[in-house]
């Protein structure tokens, strides 16, 4: 079997959590894990269970959605990769989810003018979310993002696209500085690569102005750094910026009509400024450090005045749920990444082309 299968029927492998405080684990077979599991422990109270032989975890994952969907009155679409463990780098957005998120889409009904994206993941290629949310748009009228656990890099672009962002309390997102390929093969954060650029020019202007040598450890820096990768640093640090900035004022800030302190209308010059201030404090490595750094929605808020909305105490809890399910999922199965609706499921599995 390949690494995909869209409409898999028979039930996925479930592989036993060890425990390391006993010899033997106790296990529990269920008729569902969504009927055991506890408020608040979610994850907890599902690990030492299994479903019973036969049973079939993505339609559990399939009525965590509808739970959903009944609180929110609309259709909510499920792209999750695997952010629980490490992988092969299956689980990142990529070319493979071009056509499964296109039928995801389309495999809402025509009446639906509005839908949710309930979304995780490390992220990945950004032309590919730019593919993304022009479906979605062509499609729908209104696009919320539901952020249950974690959200970086493309991820967050996919997230700045929303009309709204709501994130639960443990939920974050990432800084949108891209990453690209080194000469070893190796990815780097491209806003890096152009800080120690400008650092070495600093360095070297400074000793110039003193009538000194340029330090000789700036210009072995300059000597080794390619050229290319310099130049698509430059590009993608100004391709994510500029896409976040779009999706942001075209979106995003399309519900900001007047100023709450003034109550003075807004111009779509402020609405530009102030998407554009967003990007740049997000593709800003100076400001985060890492590319991994988690940003929580309180962070977000103070730091970079982007309205994050909290959801109730109702979707809250269908969201934890939905979120302990899957990451009982990723932990326990070959399974990386999860692209659904309520009636549209594909699961991608990382298993090497060629082994059964």
């Amino acid at each position: 079997m390949g690494k995909g299968n869209g409409h898999r029927k028979q039930p996925i492998p479930v592989q036993p959590r060890p425990n390391r405080l006993q010899q033997q684990p106790l296990l529990q077979h269920v008729p569902s894990l969504l009927d055991v599991m506890v408020d608040g422990r979610e994850y907890v109270s599902i690990i030492d269970k299994l479903p019973l032989p036969g049973a079939n975890l993505l339609d559990e994952v399939q009525r965590a959605i509808a739970d959903i969907s009944a609180i929110r009155g609309r259709p909510c679409i499920v792209y999750s990769g695997n952010v629980v463990k490490n992988d092969s780098g299956a689980s990142g957005v990529d070319q493979s989810d071009d056509l499964p998120f296109q039928e995801v889409v389309t495999s809402v009904r025509n009446d639906q003018t509005k839908v949710d994206i309930l979304l995780s993941t490390r992220g990945g290629s950004g032309p590919q979310i730019a593919r993304f949310v022009d479906r979605l748009r062509a499609r729908f009228e209104e696009v919320d993002f539901l952020i249950p656990s974690s959200c970086f890099s493309a991820g967050t672009l996919f997230a700045l696209s929303g009309d709204h962002i709501w994130m639960t309390p443990g939920a974050c997102l990432g800084p949108i500085d891209p990453q690209v390929p080194s000469s070893t093969g190796r990815f780097v954060p491209a806003q890096a690569l152009k800080v120690l650029v400008e650092q070495c020019r600093v360095e070297g202007e400074e000793a110039m102005k003193k009538g000194q040598q340029v330090p000789w450890t700036a210009v072995q820096i300059i000597n080794t750094i390619d050229k290319r990768e310099l130049g698509d640093a430059i590009t993608a640090t100004a391709y994510a910026t500029n896409l976040a900035a779009e999706y942001m004022c075209k979106y995003k800030f399309k519900h900001w009509t007047e100023h709450r302190s003034s109550g003075r209308p807004v111009t779509d010059d402020e609405r530009r400024a102030r998407a554009f201030e967003i990007a740049e404090q997000l593709a800003s490595h100076e400001t985060w450090k890492s590319h991994s750094h988690a940003i929580s929605r309180e962070v977000l808020t103070r730091q970079t005045r982007l309205e994050i909305d909290h959801p109730a105490q109702d979707l809250h809890r269908a969201l934890a749920r939905a979120w302990g399910l899957m990451t009982y999922i990723f932990e326990r199965t070959p399974i990386v990444k999860l692209i659904f609706s309520e009636n549209y499921r594909y699961a991608k599995q990382d298993i090497p082309v060629g082994v059964a």
